[in-house]
């Protein structure tokens, strides 16, 4: 298929996938994935608005503003609470994902990440940027006002891995939410408090001329690529930058496909496609459109005979054991993967302005 082909291939399987209630399942056909996170989703909208589909963007930010007002006095309470110094329990924090319905699901998963309300503050902030209608003052508050609270809440990372850590990715996410939310709001205290978080990023979580997966562990992650680009906290011409997508590439690309990190066993440690967008985005960015070319045709070699992506597929790293335990008790990587769909169509878009595939 052409690229324009592909491109609209993954526009329309989006729209198609989105629920009538503006959320995104993150797979629909995966048992564990039938609810909508904020992260998915953020991206998911970020990429149709840049293919055009403004309406659906501003589906999926509604959805989100009135499933955060529905759970207005809870976060309400649990500000409170930060303020006064009391000890939260974990389960308390606000969720990585909801029902379709916009219900707060309590059922056990690893469910505190901070990186998706930081991540939809700066989705919106983008989509407004692009002359999209802003979702409601009183939501973009609400969020704002939670990351700026607990921003330096250990968390789960954007894998729903290490719980008791502060992440890099994560922490870059909440800076690049409080910068947009600081411009949607005018507020100077969340562009202050922006500041104060990119201060502990670079006094914490960069190692020899690269930023590092989490504060105190010098491995690298794929998700770091997100500082360079779409985040825009570090510029391409960065020295970090350059430190980080030259470890990522060394450590983390593997036949063709983006691994998360070098000790990953998940799926026996696949290469993830939508991760593989993001190596050839960052790689257009810095002035490399041959190499992303590579890497779209890397995801487009993964497409089911229906034209699905996968979340990931085994690569040459990728143990065999752990992949036999993976799939023997949840089969076979998640297909359709939503937030690959929308790396592929952006990245696709991307290709096309440069005439590179």
């Amino acid at each position: 298929m052409e690229l324009t082909e592909l491109t609209e291939l993954d526009r329309s399987l989006l729209l198609g996938w989105q629920d009538e209630s503006g959320g995104f399942p993150a797979s629909p056909g995966f048992s564990q994935y039938p609810y909508s996170w904020l992260r998915d989703g953020s991206y998911i909208a970020w990429a149709l608005g840049c293919a055009g589909e403004r309406g659906a963007a501003a589906r999926f930010h509604g959805w989100v503003a009135r499933t955060l007002l529905k759970h207005e006095v809870r976060i309400r309470e649990l500000l409170k609470a930060r303020a006064a110094g009391k000890p939260i329990p974990g389960e308390s924090l606000l969720p990585a994902r909801f029902t379709l319905a916009g219900e707060w699901l309590e059922d056990g998963w690893p469910n505190f990440q901070m990186d998706g309300y930081g991540q939809w503050l700066w989705s919106v902030g983008e989509h407004v940027r692009a002359g999209g209608d802003a979702p409601g003052r009183d939501a973009v508050t609400l969020a704002a006002e939670y990351v700026a609270a607990f921003w330096n809440e250990p968390c789960y990372d954007a894998w729903e891995e290490h719980r008791t850590q502060l992440h890099t990715s994560t922490l870059v996410s909440c800076w690049a939410g409080l910068v947009a939310a600081a411009g949607l709001l005018d507020r100077a205290d969340l562009a202050t408090r922006a500041d104060n978080i990119r201060a502990y990023i670079l006094a914490n979580c960069v190692c020899e001329g690269s930023l590092i997966k989490y504060v105190r562990n010098p491995a690298v992650d794929a998700s770091l690529l997100w500082a360079i680009e779409p985040l825009g906290f570090l510029a391409p011409s960065d020295p970090i930058a350059a430190g980080t997508l030259k470890r990522v590439r060394q450590e983390l690309l593997d036949g063709g496909g983006l691994t998360r990190y070098r000790s990953d066993t998940y799926y026996g440690g696949g290469g993830w496609l939508l991760l593989t967008a993001w190596l050839g985005l960052v790689e257009l960015r810095v002035g490399e459109p041959a190499l992303a070319g590579q890497r779209m045709r890397w995801i487009q070699a993964q497409r089911t005979p229906a034209g699905h992506l996968p979340e990931q597929v085994p690569v040459t790293r990728t143990d065999a054991w752990f992949l036999d335990w993976w799939t023997s008790n949840w089969g076979e990587s998640a297909s359709p993967l939503l937030w690959s769909h929308a790396m592929s169509l952006l990245l696709g878009i991307r290709l096309t302005d440069v005439q590179q595939i």
